[in-house]
């Protein structure tokens, strides 16, 4: 019997919702996911220079499942630099301390410890919540 399967902890959200190839319209694109845990394992290991325990504790999962979560991120991406797709940076089984906002009229990012309403930058209602919290994906 398989163990139950663990949110996996995220500590900052990606900064852009995704990538795509230089000169290419977004329209003749096929996208390729990948889920914000696996963004959280190549910042852990790649950006932040942590082994892959390390990395592990910090998501709150094992190191196998890191590690699985960390190669799956590498694949997508080669993929979609070997094959010229966007990269769509959504979704996946992941909890957070914190409230993520993105704006649609400035783009910022926002993370903030309590609900907001407001863009901090540009004062727009105009945003949109990209994460849950722990209790509301349960």
């Amino acid at each position: 019997m398989p163990n139950r399967r663990r949110f996996r902890k995220v500590m900052m959200p990606p900064p852009m919702e995704g990538f795509k190839p230089f000169g290419v319209p977004m329209r003749e694109l096929e996208p390729v996911i990948l889920l914000y845990e696996e963004f959280e394992a190549l910042r852990l290991a790649d950006y932040e220079n942590l082994t892959h325990k390390e990395a592990a504790e910090k998501m709150n999962i094992s190191r196998p499942t890191f590690t699985r979560l960390y190669d799956k991120a590498r694949k997508t991406i080669a993929k979609a630099f070997v094959e010229s797709k966007a990269i769509f940076i959504q979704g996946g089984t992941y909890i957070t301390d914190d409230y993520w906002y993105r704006c649609f009229n400035c783009h910022e990012t926002m993370i903030s410890i309590k609900p907001a309403r407001r863009c901090r930058k540009c004062n727009s209602g105009n945003i949109i919540r990209l994460n849950h919290s722990p209790r509301e994906t349960q």
